[in-house]
């Protein structure tokens, strides 16, 4: 909770802070990366950067933070905290870096907005710093001891088992440990960071989905190549798609993430978009080797059949559970799919259960809509989980 002194200030000042934030998080990258490239090089998503998504999720997350304390003083934001230290955890940040982060970002604050910075509020808005850091690394701490690490040292390194061609921009790999033993356990619906050595000497990390259940001795990531509009492509994912082979070795973060299933039977909806189907594969997956009987209602969105990364793979655990229903979309259904609707995911005319919890994944466009039209149908917002892809913009909404 905000001190009661620095609690007008900050909702005086919140108007001025957040038009500004852009401002104050593109200047606060560059005095970082000025003072800090390695933190370029070897932690932060360059691509992110460029694209200025990263400099978004910032400001989102600032904002974001500083309305619930106004707003809910008495409570903690602890789904928003947990999201980002999941991610956090996975790239190995360590409660060091957050002062790193302090300093440049305050000079970067004074800059931008000069002599509105008065000692008072300064002092404010370094309390609201604070409160979301020491949150986030009581949380991240926490995740380290769950995971057996010391703080920051979440990497093993693991041999590739086999790949595979999933559709034209997707490949599938197995990973195994090298020393033989199991991979290890984790929860459905968990990712891990995979650390690539580029040709430029960077050392850029990327978060992948576990695509199948717990519980096998390998695990499985799948990495679709990313290609942006402008034709500029993912550097991670094309290295993997060029250079990673079976008998090649990566380096693995230990799994994270809180896309999860909580224990119970309500029913559920797995709603994915694209890749997105990854975490739903590993989550129809459990449900299917545990023998639940919930409600599952899997619906999933793509451009063709041929797009559809793990079809056949997705198809059979959605139609094994007893409480299964699967719908599917496709732009183009073509002569693979005559029996599959063209055009996107429309949950208006599905029979969905009032009282069922939902998960998403996929582009923030999808799960806009299917967020949008769960919550006109009355299904609470604390029952609608997401898991995004690259940097959180929804956090500021």
């Amino acid at each position: 909770m905000l001190s009661e002194k620095a609690t007008p200030v900050v909702r005086a000042t919140l108007p001025i802070v957040g038009a500004a934030l852009g401002d104050i998080t593109e200047l606060f990258y560059r005095k970082l990366f000025d003072a800090h490239p390695e933190l370029l090089r070897d932690l932060f998503n360059r691509g992110n950067q460029a694209n200025g998504e990263q400099r978004k999720a910032l400001a989102g997350s600032i904002a974001a933070f500083a309305g619930m304390l106004l707003e809910q003083p008495g409570t903690r934001p602890d789904a928003m905290l947990a999201r980002i230290a999941h991610k956090h955890a996975s790239l190995g940040v360590t409660s060091g870096q957050y002062k790193i982060v302090h300093r440049h970002l305050f000079a970067a604050i004074a800059e931008v907005l000069g002599d509105a910075v008065t000692d008072e509020v300064a002092a404010a808005w370094d309390e609201v710093y604070w409160m979301m850091a020491n949150a986030l690394i009581a949380v991240e701490t926490r995740l380290y001891q769950e995971a057996g690490a010391t703080e920051g040292e979440v990497w093993r390194t693991m041999e590739i088992a086999g790949r595979r061609q999933e559709t034209p921009d997707v490949v599938s790999f197995l990973l195994r440990p090298r020393d033989g033993r199991p991979a290890g356990t984790f929860r459905a619906g968990q990712y891990v960071g995979v650390r690539a050595e580029l040709a430029d000497g960077a050392r850029q990390i990327r978060q992948y989905s576990l695509s199948t259940a717990p519980g096998r001795p390998e695990w499985r990531i799948s990495v679709k190549r990313v290609r942006g509009a402008t034709g500029s492509e993912g550097e991670v994912s094309s290295w993997l798609h060029e250079h990673a082979h079976p008998g090649d070795v990566l380096t693995v973060s230990v799994p994270f993430g809180d896309l999860v299933l909580p224990e119970g039977g309500e029913p559920l909806l797995l709603a994915s978009a694209g890749i997105g189907n990854t975490p739903v594969l590993a989550l129809l997956d459990h449900l299917v080797s545990t023998g639940s009987g919930r409600t599952v209602v899997t619906v999933h969105a793509d451009r063709t059949p041929a797009d559809h990364a793990h079809r056949e793979e997705h198809v059979a655990l959605a139609r094994a559970l007893p409480g299964g229903r699967l719908h599917l979309w496709y732009a183009s259904p073509g002569h693979d799919a005559p029996d599959v609707p063209a055009g996107r995911a429309d949950l208006d005319g599905l029979d969905l259960p009032e009282d069922l919890t939902a998960y998403l994944c996929g582009p923030l466009p999808f799960m806009r809509t299917v967020r949008s039209d769960l919550l006109r149908r009355g299904i609470p917002a604390e029952r609608i989980h997401y898991e995004v892809f690259g940097p959180d913009l929804w956090l500021g909404r």
